[in-house]
């Protein structure tokens, strides 16, 4: 009898203690710290970079005079000097100026074209350049940019980084009518992107930092520098600035 009541209380004992951990453990399970997995946050694309910029990617003479009867946009604003264009030529010796962001112009032709060295900053000269010829708003006379070069029998274009196909200020329609009334006077603002003040200001530039959106980015701006602050992709602050 004394040995069975000893194993009666020994069983007890380890039924009591095997209890007493699966209660801790029930408990430290109830009470942890929630391990679900939680889906991961979904990534915000800016609107702008939604955009669709057609390409048309021309190899031929042939591809880049499908544009002409047509309406383009200059997207490469401030980098490319235009010519008077008669007598079927080009007249390179007298630059008219440089075009600017989101201007409208309408195609007449593609021609080629023997260019001085002094043309060919932009656009590189090749045997033949290749050059636009157009018209401006409210503007009859006929113009000539260059937009490619033939070497060798080979041609290199430019058009799809120099030209919007489409209209911007419907393809960027978000922006808004008040940023685009500063894009269109070529002007900058409180709040603008800076996608929208290189439209504006134009492509040539300098900045002492690669972290875009968040950086002071001083525009050449056709010889009246202007410096430009931005913060979270937003302009904070501008000044002339005469030191580029």
């Amino acid at each position: 009898m004394q040995n069975g009541a000893k194993a009666a209380i020994g069983a007890t004992v380890v039924l009591i203690l095997a209890v007493g951990v699966r209660v801790g453990l029930i408990y430290r399970e109830r009470n942890a710290p929630d391990k679900t997995l939680k889906p991961a946050a979904r990534e915000v694309i800016p609107e702008d970079d939604l955009v669709y910029l057609k390409q048309k990617r021309p190899t031929s003479l042939a591809d880049v005079k499908e544009l002409k009867g047509s309406t383009v946009w200059v997207s490469a604003g401030g980098q490319l000097e235009f010519y008077p264009y008669a007598g079927h030529a080009a007249q390179y010796g007298k630059s008219t100026g440089t075009l600017l962001g989101a201007e409208p112009l309408v195609v007449k032709d593609m021609v080629e074209q023997v260019a001085p060295k002094s043309a060919t900053f932009r656009i590189p000269g090749g045997d033949k350049q290749v050059l636009m010829v157009f018209t401006r708003a409210n503007d009859p006379k006929e113009y000539a940019v260059p937009v490619g070069y033939r070497q060798a029998g080979q041609y290199t274009f430019y058009t799809d980084e120099i030209l919007f196909y489409d209209d911007p200020h419907q393809l960027y329609k978000h922006w808004g009518p008040e940023i685009w009334q500063a894009v269109d006077a070529h002007q900058v603002i409180l709040g603008m992107n800076e996608r929208q003040v290189e439209l504006s200001l134009g492509q040539v530039s300098k900045s002492t930092s690669k972290t875009y959106g968040n950086r002071m980015v001083v525009f050449a701006n056709m010889g009246k520098p202007m410096a430009v602050t931005f913060v979270n992709n937003k302009v904070t602050a501008f000044r002339a600035d005469q030191g580029f």
